[in-house]
């Protein structure tokens, strides 16, 4: 399983390009959701779907002001119906430059 440590009171995420929000508190979201997508990037994953659950919709507006203003994301909407719907939201992101990791992303293919 591809999983890196990312500081949230020691829980291991995996990652895979799916990150549930119902397990953190909202606060835990403004540090969490920048480093998960640095970590999907890192790893080639430019697709990441982020579930934050229907609700009253204010974890949905919190994440969407955080992608608002983070430059590695192109795009960002919320999920088809196969995909959560209007409870997680799917968020297209650059691709690392390969002299930020020293290798191409998993998944890239040089045009060259």
């Amino acid at each position: 399983m591809n999983s890196r440590k990312i500081n949230t009171d020691a829980v291991e995420l995996p990652i895979d390009g799916i990150l549930d929000l119902h397990t953190f508190r909202p606060r835990e979201v403004r540090d969490l959701l920048p480093e998960y997508l640095m970590a999907c990037r890192e790893k080639g994953i430019l697709e990441v779907r982020i579930i934050h659950g229907k609700g009253t919709g204010m974890l949905r507006e919190n994440v969407h002001s955080l992608l608002k203003h983070l430059p590695e994301v192109i795009s960002f909407r919320l999920a088809g119906q196969d995909a959560g719907s209007w409870g997680a939201t799917v968020v297209r992101l650059r691709p690392m430059d390969h002299a930020q990791t020293g290798k191409e992303p998993d998944g890239y293919l040089n045009s060259e």
